[in-house]
């Protein structure tokens, strides 16, 4: 009888053969149930190493913070030079790396250089910013880069965001308003060679440049490899902070009384910024612009702990503001 002939192990055997079928249902069934799990195991392992070099990041974000702040209290104003020596070492270090590689570029030459200029754009309005403002504000504003991120990313990659994402990040800017008001009633603003409101708008201005620019490395990363972005990052920037050093920063550049401390100041920001830009495209390509920026927001723990220790400062309505924006990105993780 047809119906009484069951496959097993390629075999048509009769129906008593049930021990055997018996046998590979709970094979199978034990492999469903495995596989869910080998998955959730592997999107937690991912989602941790994500963290973890979002948290290298960070500390690389601090240092170059830190440098830039000690060089605005010795009064070096030099942005644009500062950015230079960053871009130099990315030269040259990928552009030969690339070169050896020989992969031909999907992405035409001029996007890299729109997505440099923009770069090099926000860099000089942050490090601008810490001749009015001090290290924590310009860290905790840092993170407007989370709006503009999330409006881009929806608008031009087509992103997709849940209600409590929205929610993580809706934390981070509530936030945000405490460091204005700090600033607002800080006594430096009442202080004619400080003015902290000044240097925050400068910090929200860079911010727009720098979600330009991370929602631009994760299309060029997902789009090619890592290694021809930072190459090409590197190289443009080098020629577009160049060009306006050139412009507008030679006599500020002349000024500087060079030293010991100020070459130290300068090579750290550089190996800081070098840190930051070749981790980078990693963490945008395995999560995207979104959780990468959230993930930066620990650099402010380190700018607090600068302020406290370096600057013996005080920090008041800002560590409120501090404490807020840590619990968006453990919301915004927790439900991805």
């Amino acid at each position: 009888y047809p119906s009484s002939l069951l496959l097993c192990s390629g075999r048509l055997k009769p129906y008593k053969s049930l021990p055997c079928i018996s046998a590979n249902l709970t094979e199978a069934w034990w492999s469903d149930r495995q596989r869910p799990m080998e998955t959730k195991a592997k999107d937690a392992w991912g989602l941790a190493l994500v963290l973890f070099l979002g948290q290298l990041v960070a500390f690389s974000m601090a240092a170059a913070s830190f440098a830039s702040s000690f060089l605005a209290n010795l009064g070096v104003n030099t942005p644009l030079t500062q950015s230079f020596f960053a871009y130099l070492l990315l030269t040259l270090i990928y552009v030969p790396i690339h070169l050896h590689r020989r992969q031909k570029s999907r992405i035409p030459w001029y996007w890299y250089l729109a997505l440099a200029f923009v770069d090099v754009q926000g860099n000089y309005l942050v490090v601008k910013a810490y001749q009015y403002s001090s290290i924590t504000s310009v860290t905790l504003l840092d993170c407007w880069t989370v709006v503009w991120v999330i409006i881009l990313t929806w608008y031009a990659l087509g992103t997709r965001y849940s209600f409590w994402q929205f929610l993580g990040a809706g934390t981070c800017v509530a936030g945000l308003g405490l460091v204005l008001l700090s600033d607002a009633k800080s006594p430096e603003q009442q202080d004619g060679g400080k003015m902290p409101l000044l240097g925050d708008a400068l910090v929200i201005a860079g911010t727009v440049c720098f979600a330009f620019s991370n929602v631009g490395e994760e299309y060029c990363v997902k789009k090619n490899d890592q290694v021809e972005l930072i190459a090409m990052l590197g190289l443009f920037g080098l020629v577009v902070s160049a060009i306006q050093i050139f412009i507008f920063e030679r006599k500020s550049l002349e000024a500087v009384a060079w030293s010991p401390t100020m070459i130290s100041l300068f090579a750290g920001f550089a190996v800081a910024l070098l840190v930051f830009y070749t981790i980078t495209p990693f963490v945008l390509k395995m999560s995207g612009s979104t959780l990468f920026n959230l993930s930066l927001l620990t650099s402010d723990m380190w700018a607090v702990a600068i302020r406290l220790l370096f600057y013996q400062q005080q920090v008041k309505i800002s560590d409120r503001s501090f404490a807020r924006d840590h619990n968006t990105l453990h919301i915004y993780a927790h439900k991805i």
